[in-house]
């Protein structure tokens, strides 16, 4: 996404939030911008921060949240984003102001970060967080102590999750302003080593520069850190020996090599069972309920300008199958996405997802990422959409782009009515086994694509020792997470709704063209009664020789497959309409797996694979797995990572499917 520069060609101050990861640092950002944030990629990267501009006296203030980081000398392409932002480097505005959010909890940290930072020469406010959690400790650090370490800097007690000191923070943010546009000197602070030389205007210093600098005023830094600590509080939260808190005696349960995992599978679970059962019923809502009203307002709208019969129009059929479908396939995915934010969000506020990355860092380091990749994955399972949007819980842009092109290759419970389907009509009391085989082999795809993308691709991610700092379990705030989550949601349904709605619309146009000339004069524009006599079958059919290698070069199937790129919900719908069968809206997926639709599809599969039909049933399901995920998922992908990546998924899956469709047949046919 390009950068554009607010500052100061447009004069609007620019306010940078940094601090380390786990404190507060976003909740409280977004306490203060509300649903006036907008999340987007850092100028030339696929790293995700959110900017927003806030009215203050009259003047519009730009703010930016950057990622947690430990330092400004960047060891990850996150940490380096928030080195870039606080400087002023790689087109990033030059910031007005500085944020430094300040853990309580962890002052060492938040020391020496905020000891680089007053050492760039920029105005600087320190937002304190949580000042009440470091209380229960037992440590005495107040906003006032920290004042008198460092005479003349701003510190200001703030709770992000209720909205507390926000005020206050923002007006010590426009003294600051107002002070450097008085161009008075007093507006910002050096402590140990000023890096004019590094941060001075038209003077862009290097990575490798700004990572000289930290490194070599080091010990400075933890010297001057330690002795502030130690006139802060003697018995502060980073000494030795404190009292087990209760975060220390929940965690020796919740980090147990044994009992944490069996918990942290349970709330996976839960997290599964919340994005599929949960939400079935919302998005049956929207599919039956508000598609009736919808339709029946459009049949009034045209009864009432045109007569009833206007109903059988092109017009209509284009608003009611088109524009209309695509709307609702939208409004469908509100539900997971909603609850899967919903989630994330107590999961992260509460401070368990930092010990759930902890607990199962070991079993995924065999593909090169850690701990924290295991959720999105394990809910790709049930949606592959809201699995992308759960990435966000990831630190490191390139861990996060990993995983967004692995969660594809989640089999969602989309497919398996897919699997049902095939399998029973296929494999009879084999069907269970069929559909099981299905999800084992999701995983060793995963496993496979995983370790392929380390050697190639990601040939420059290292495995490194796994280091989280461990945030005290807190209670989430229901006001900020709705906004949090109002926020994400509006964010997914503006970047992916165009999307989806447009190519659903030229799959309605698609289906619309007859194009058959033995049924010219039975079909027109918008009245095909045939499928295959329209563009879309004649489509369908021109791409089906393509399977032949893997034995279902049946148009039925390719259309099937086409129409899946939509939405996998709707493969067994498009079987049932191209062999013109219609099943009963109550009969199940096994019962039309065994039924009238198992059986046509029987003997299109046994035709095309020439007598193995089962080999062929077996890569068509394999393919059904592996290839492009549906549309909006595809849509997510481009908004998070940009055009090229989400291309690049598509494609890879497209080959990888068909590779493994191809063997499968070919294997099968002689078993």
């Amino acid at each position: 996404m390009p950068h554009h520069h607010m500052h100061p060609s447009q004069n609007r101050p620019s306010i940078v939030f940094v601090g380390n990861p786990n404190v507060g640092k976003s909740t409280l950002f977004n306490a203060i911008l509300g649903t006036s944030a907008s999340v987007m990629n850092a100028p030339g990267t696929t790293v995700l921060v959110e900017r927003g501009q806030l009215n203050r006296g009259g003047t519009s203030w730009d703010f930016i949240d950057t990622p947690g980081t430990a330092s400004l000398d960047a060891l990850s392409p996150d940490e380096q984003v928030a080195s870039e932002a606080a400087m002023g480097r790689a087109g990033n505005p030059e910031p007005d102001v500085i944020v430094a959010v300040f853990d309580a909890t962890s002052p060492s940290k938040s020391l020496y970060l905020l000891s680089q930072l007053l050492d760039l020469g920029r105005p600087i406010v320190a937002a304190v967080t949580m000042l009440d959690l470091a209380a229960k400790q037992g440590s005495s650090i107040s906003v006032d102590a920290l004042s008198r370490q460092v005479p003349g800097l701003d510190f200001i007690a703030v709770d992000g999750r209720t909205g507390h000191g926000k005020e206050d923070l923002l007006e010590a943010i426009g003294a600051r302003i107002a002070a450097g546009e008085q161009e008075d000197s007093s507006g910002s602070l050096q402590l140990l080593s000023p890096a004019t030389d590094l941060s001075a205007p038209g003077r862009e210093a290097s990575q490798e520069e700004v990572s000289a600098w930290v490194r070599a005023t080091a010990d400075q830094r933890f010297d001057w850190t330690a002795r502030v600590l130690t006139d802060l509080n003697p018995a502060h939260p980073d000494a030795t020996g404190p009292e087990p808190t209760f975060s220390d005696r929940l965690d020796r349960v919740l980090l147990h090599p044994v009992a944490g995992i069996v918990i942290f599978l349970a709330v996976m679970y839960l997290v599964f069972e919340a994005t599929t059962v949960v939400a079935a019923p919302i998005n049956d809502w929207f599919d039956v309920t508000v598609r009736g009203w919808a339709t029946s307002a459009i049949d009034w709208v045209f009864s009432a300008l045109s007569g009833p019969g206007s109903l059988d129009s092109w017009p209509h059929s284009l608003l009611v199958d088109g524009l209309l479908d695509g709307c609702i396939t939208v409004l469908t995915f509100i539900a997971p996405m909603g609850i899967i934010f919903i989630v994330l969000s107590l999961l992260e506020d509460s401070g368990y997802l930092a010990r759930a990355a902890f607990v199962m860092d070991k079993a995924m380091r065999s593909i090169g990422l850690d701990g924290r990749a295991f959720l999105p994955l394990v809910v790709g399972f049930g949606c592959n959409l809201p699995a992308l949007a759960s990435t966000r819980t990831l630190p490191d842009s390139r861990q996060r782009l990993m995983t967004g092109l692995l969660i594809p290759f989640t089999s969602c419970s989309a497919r398996l009515s897919v699997y049902i389907v095939l399998a029973y009509a296929f494999f009879g009391r084999y069907a269970g086994l069929a559909i099981f085989l299905m999800y084992v082999s999701s995983i060793l795809i995963i496993l496979g694509v995983g370790l392929l993308l380390r050697k190639t691709q990601f040939s420059d991610l290292r495995t490194q020792p796994f280091a989280i700092g461990l945030p005290p379990y807190q209670m989430p705030r229901l006001i900020q997470l709705g906004k949090s989550v109002a926020l994400r949601l509006w964010a997914f349904l503006t970047g992916a709704s165009s999307i989806i709605i447009t190519m659903i619309v030229i799959m309605w146009f698609l289906s619309a063209i007859p194009v058959s000339a033995g049924a010219a004069g039975a079909n027109s524009f918008g009245h095909v009664d045939d499928v295959h006599d329209s563009l879309y079958g004649a489509v369908a059919t021109s791409v089906a020789p393509v399977f032949k290698p893997a034995g279902f070069d049946d148009w039925h199937a390719s259309a099937a497959l086409i129409t899946g790129f939509v939405a996998k919900e709707v493969v067994v719908g498009s079987m049932s309409q191209s062999y013109q069968i219609h099943s009963s809206d109550d009969a199940s997926d096994q019962e039309q797996g065994t039924g009238t639709l198992g059986q046509a599809v029987r003997e299109s599969f046994e035709a095309s694979s020439h007598g193995h039909g089962s080999a062929a049933a077996a890569a068509f399901m394999l393919f059904v797995l592996a290839y492009t995920p549906c549309l909006a998922t595809v849509a997510e992908m481009r908004r998070q990572y940009g055009g090229r990546i989400a291309a690049q998924s598509v494609a890879a899956g497209l080959i990888i499917a068909y590779i493994l469709a191809v063997i499968v047949f070919q294997v099968g046919r002689f078993l």
